[in-house]
């Protein structure tokens, strides 16, 4: 039995939000609402999303020695994360700078900050933490060559039991989802397992591919899937996620809600996806459970502050 469920490998941001009538054009200036300032940043959404499911979760992030940083620490600490892998100092803490309309749609500008010196040589320190884990969830907001080092490390032996396919009995499961999008090294893709990724993260991956010209997500699917990931995930907002791998493609539906702010709603579904496979879900029954999470964060403001409970999942 692995000591975490999941082990989320990632950033940690300050989430500044504005709310926006609507959002400015270019050369354009709007008045908002007052500036709030919220834990955030990809990774540690994710850790305090399975947290507060009731997951067993720890994280792999830098922050600054500063306010913002010590913010994200308490709530993580708060959400019953383990940050004995929160490494302090190197820059100031990332920034999201966020504005929300009225229909709940973002936008996002990230100073990378710490995030940016999570360095592969912390990846390697940490590598006992990486073997503790039953499935390890990334993202693209920290260095690529660093998510690389994490699959390297997995790949090598993180786990009791490695096996031929690099992460065998015992070895954790890697979940990528690669937002902000970046070209992904080929050991990254085959590591996946799923790639979780939305329509426009879908579309850039395949870049020239006729697949990704049409509008059907089951192309996407077939194509993306082709280029080496064992399972992929796809999230369509409100009419849900499509779950494929070599021997099946399967849409499965969201709940009707109505979305207040969607800040953070992939990172609660993706979270919640990767605590499920860290149990022993299979990959659909985990997205179905993950589809519910997704669209209970979208009926709150704000991103971890909206993260539903495993009671308040079970009541929808």
């Amino acid at each position: 039995m692995h000591d975490y469920d999941l082990l989320v490998v990632g950033s940690a941001n300050a989430d500044l939000v504005i709310g926006v009538e609507r959002r400015p054009a270019a050369g354009e200036t709007v008045l908002g609402s007052d500036l709030a300032v919220h834990p955030g940043g990809k990774g540690a959404n994710q850790a305090v999303a399975a947290a507060r499911l009731g997951a067993r979760t720890a994280l792999l992030a830098r922050v600054g020695d500063d306010g913002h940083g010590r913010l994200l620490l308490e709530s993580q600490r708060e959400a019953g994360v383990d940050t004995a892998g929160v490494l302090v100092g190197g820059a100031p803490t990332g920034v999201a700078l966020i504005t929300v309309d009225p229909s709940g749609d973002n936008s996002i500008v990230v100073s990378p900050g710490a995030n940016a010196r999570l360095s592969p040589e912390d990846v390697r320190a940490a590598a006992d933490l990486l073997a503790s884990a039953g499935v390890v969830s990334l993202q693209l907001e920290i260095p690529l060559e660093t998510v690389a080092t994490v699959v390297e490390v997995v790949r090598t032996g993180a786990g009791a039991g490695t096996g031929e396919d690099g992460t065998g009995e015992g070895g954790p499961r890697i979940v990528l989802n690669p937002s902000p999008p970046a070209p992904l090294p080929a050991e990254v893709l085959a590591a996946c397992d799923p790639l979780v990724v939305n329509e426009h993260e879908a579309r850039f991956l395949l870049g020239d591919d006729p697949a990704g010209r049409e509008e059907a997500p089951e192309a996407w699917a077939a194509a993306l899937l082709a280029r080496g990931p064992r399972s992929v995930v796809i999230t369509l907002g409100a009419a849900g996620a499509l779950v494929a791998d070599r021997d099946r493609t399967v849409l499965v539906p969201s709940l009707p809600v109505k979305a207040v702010d969607t800040t953070g709603a992939g990172d609660a579904f993706t979270g919640a996806l990767a605590w499920r496979l860290g149990v022993g879900d299979d990959l659909e029954t985990a997205v179905r459970f993950a589809v519910r999470v997704g669209a209970a964060a979208v009926t709150r403001a704000g991103a971890q502050e909206s993260f539903p409970t495993a009671e308040e999942v079970a009541a929808r």
